[in-house]
């Protein structure tokens, strides 16, 4: 053939993804001898030459992860991060950390740019607006976190159970006048589901609904304190952390602070400053490492199955 043959097309000739042309190249032990067969006849008909690069990762794995997390100033997201990184630098990975910032687009340039680098695996945090189907050529080589996805593996946080463990905790105080201060429905994780859970609450105690959802930021917060803020109002429960600094801010300023607020994220910075706020800790340490241990799993295992895990609560300050 005249023209000069890429890794992707080897894939497309293969009826298999690129990751799978790469871990043949590498040999990889647990690509399935009859896909490493086919691959191995593409490549000899069609005479492609593999890079230098691919060439010199013969002898297998780099012992190289990526991780791609939303925003790198999120606190949620940097604890689970941290514990990630000790369990991997425990198992002798490196890391590299690279941002998304909930863009699709740089989701799927920082997955092309590891691809290329041949790294190991790749943990992704996901996002709403996230097209999914790129983490599909990765097969078992990744790991999905606060999302669900049914072809790759995933740790979700229970995120109905964060906001009834807060609701509970307010109606063991005795206080029923619970308003609700979220984030956008249109995150299905943070936004709609957390809602949800306060909204089934409602209904389930004979309650009329008073919440107002926004960005998830302070200042968002902050600013729908008074569309909720009622005289008979008790308690504001707040779908994270960084909205309860707002909702704090703003009840201060009103001179209301016989309220109760609640928060999502465990955050000891605001229990140090704030110690009656009851903040539900999602369990992001706890989401890190079995991420890290999921995938390392993966990449050490001659088989394995997609594996779902809902990360339970873990704690509360």
């Amino acid at each position: 053939m005249s023209k000069k043959l890429t890794i992707l097309d080897i894939a497309k000739l293969s009826g298999v993804g690129k990751s799978t042309v790469s871990r043949v190249l590498t040999n990889d032990p647990k690509v399935r001898p009859e896909t490493r067969a086919r691959v191995e006849q593409v490549i000899a008909e069609s005479g492609y030459v593999p890079s230098k690069s691919a060439q010199s990762m013969r002898g297998g794995s780099q012992k190289v992860v990526g991780v791609i997390i939303s925003r790198l100033d999120s606190p949620s997201e940097n604890r689970a991060v941290s514990r990630m990184l000790q369990v991997l630098y425990q198992h002798g990975y490196d890391v590299v950390i690279m941002e998304s910032q909930f863009d699709r687009g740089k989701t799927q340039a920082h997955l092309q740019v590891l691809a290329k680098r041949n790294v190991d695996g790749v943990i992704v945090f996901g996002f709403t607006d996230m097209d999914l189907s790129t983490l599909v050529d990765w097969e078992n080589r990744a790991v999905l976190v606060a999302m669900d996805c049914e072809q790759v593996s995933s740790i979700n946080y229970d995120n109905r159970g964060i906001i009834n463990q807060a609701l509970h905790y307010l109606q063991q105080k005795q206080l029923s006048q619970i308003a609700f201060i979220g984030v956008n429905p249109q995150d299905k994780t943070t936004g709609l589901m957390r809602l949800q859970a306060y909204l089934d609450w409602c209904e389930a105690n004979g309650k009329v609904p008073n919440y107002q959802t926004g960005a998830l930021h302070h200042e968002s917060a902050y600013q729908l304190v008074d569309h909720v803020l009622q005289k008979e109002t008790q308690a504001i429960v707040c779908a994270s952390d960084t909205l309860a600094l707002g909702v704090i801010k703003r009840l201060q300023e009103r001179q209301r602070e016989d309220i109760a607020v609640t928060g999502v994220g465990g955050n000891e910075l605001l229990s140090f400053l704030f110690p009656n706020v009851y903040s539900v800790d999602p369990g992001y340490h706890q989401a890190g490492e079995q991420a890290a241990n999921l995938l390392i799993h993966q990449l050490t295992s001659e088989s394995v199955d997609c594996v779902h895990i809902t990360q339970q609560p873990a704690s509360s300050v």
